[in-house]
């Protein structure tokens, strides 16, 4: 869909670290100091990839594998403002009545049927609308 629709779509990833993980929470942090050097996806896929044996020693050997600054990765860690977003996108997930992950929405409204054809046929609905609202203005 976003071959077919790069200027429409846009994917947001928001933080919503469940209690019952003992690592979401690290995990999160982890994916955004990845992403401060340009490696978010690849560090999130490889950590989900790492699922139920996930540990303070993969995300580090995560780091490595994808060839991070390391140092850089660490000192991220601690910074105090990826807590803060972390934070803020937990408390939106609650508001939006997130209860488990993943969660996916598409333009504010939640996707029931997660099949790829589902997903496709809500986008392209939501694109519908947004042409027609552009369409109605002019």
């Amino acid at each position: 869909m976003l071959e077919k629709y790069p200027k429409e779509l846009k994917i947001v990833f928001k933080n919503f670290p469940l209690q019952m993980h003992k690592f979401a929470y690290p995990a999160s942090v982890a994916a955004l100091a990845a992403e401060r050097q340009g490696k978010f996806r690849e560090y999130h896929d490889k950590l989900f990839a790492a699922g139920p044996g996930m540990s303070e020693t993969t995300m580090q050997d995560i780091a490595k594998e994808l060839e991070l600054d390391v140092e850089k990765f660490n000192k991220d860690l601690n910074d105090p403002a990826i807590h803060v977003l972390i934070n803020r996108d937990f408390n939106e997930g609650v508001q939006a009545e997130v209860n488990g992950t993943p969660a996916l929405y598409v333009n504010g409204k939640v996707v029931k049927n997660r099949s790829a054809e589902g997903i496709g046929q809500m986008i392209e609905q939501e694109i519908g609308k947004t042409t027609l609202k552009k369409e109605k203005k002019k």
